[in-house]
């Protein structure tokens, strides 16, 4: 799974989710000098993708970690062979990293081409690289398998002042879509996910009172999802009994969304 390292994260409960389900993981994510460290990370000596395996392991399950740039074709077919010489092939694919908050937060008519590239690079042909490649694997293998895409709900929704981020989850659900139909027939599933507002370290960059508010007004479950309720939908997924589920992208969101 790729975008495991951060130490309040989506990405560090999906992968203690499917450990306890019996899965070995590899762990994907940046170096440790790649983003900046939040206090609490850097408080507790947090070391990225090697603190998740370690916590991996204490669950009784194996973990190898590759610092991996998703966007990067190379990079990619490195961390491929990596976990098939490690594991002897791969079951499941989960592509959960995702471009930071940054320069990309401002309108449409004032968005740096760069910083719009940089966004798209990351979450959209990131995915893309992961699940062509990995993919191929599952093909080649030939037990079928499963791909888990980690949308958002902004890429139905849509929101102000943040067109490259709602454009590139909004292309990762078209993806999901075409994959699931071309992959059916190999018995490969592909689905995607789409939280709303979940309590990680994305929400530091408002103050708690501004998100009680707006749980409040748009949240009819009246809380923050856990990162848990996200890790748990992607084990149901990539377990036997998700096995007649393809092609979807479901709402993780407290309600805030609803039919779509």
């Amino acid at each position: 799974m790729t975008g495991a390292g951060r130490m309040r994260s989506i990405g560090r409960a999906i992968a203690a989710e499917l450990a306890r389900s019996g899965a070995d993981v590899v762990l994907t994510g940046t170096s440790n000098s790649a983003q900046p460290r939040t206090d609490e990370e850097r408080d507790s000596g947090w070391r990225d993708v090697e603190s998740v395996a370690a916590e991996v392991r204490e669950l009784g399950t194996r973990a190898v970690t590759a610092v991996t740039d998703i966007a990067d074709e190379d990079s990619v077919r490195n961390t491929l062979s990596t976990a098939f010489k490690e594991f002897g092939g791969v079951d499941i694919l989960v592509n959960n990293a995702a471009a930071a908050r940054a320069e990309d937060r401002v309108p449409v008519t004032d968005l740096d081409t760069d910083v719009w590239d940089r966004v798209l690079r990351i979450n959209l042909r990131g995915t893309f690289l992961m699940s062509k490649h990995f993919a191929r694997q599952l093909v080649d293998q030939g037990h079928g398998g499963s791909i888990v895409n980690i949308s958002s709900l902004a890429g139905k929704l849509g929101s102000a002042n943040s067109s490259a981020y709602c454009a590139s989850k909004a292309a990762v659900q078209s993806l999901t879509s075409s994959m699931a139909q071309e992959l059916g027939g190999e018995q490969i599933r592909v689905n995607a996910l789409c939280p709303g507002i979940i309590s990680t370290s994305r929400l530091d960059d408002l103050p708690q009172s501004t998100w009680a508010k707006i749980i409040a007004d748009r949240v009819p479950l009246g809380r923050a999802g856990s990162a848990h309720d996200v890790a748990a939908a992607v084990a149901f997924l990539t377990s036997d009994e998700g096995r007649w589920i393809t092609g979807q992208s479901w709402n993780i969101d407290g309600g805030q969304l609803t039919i779509r």
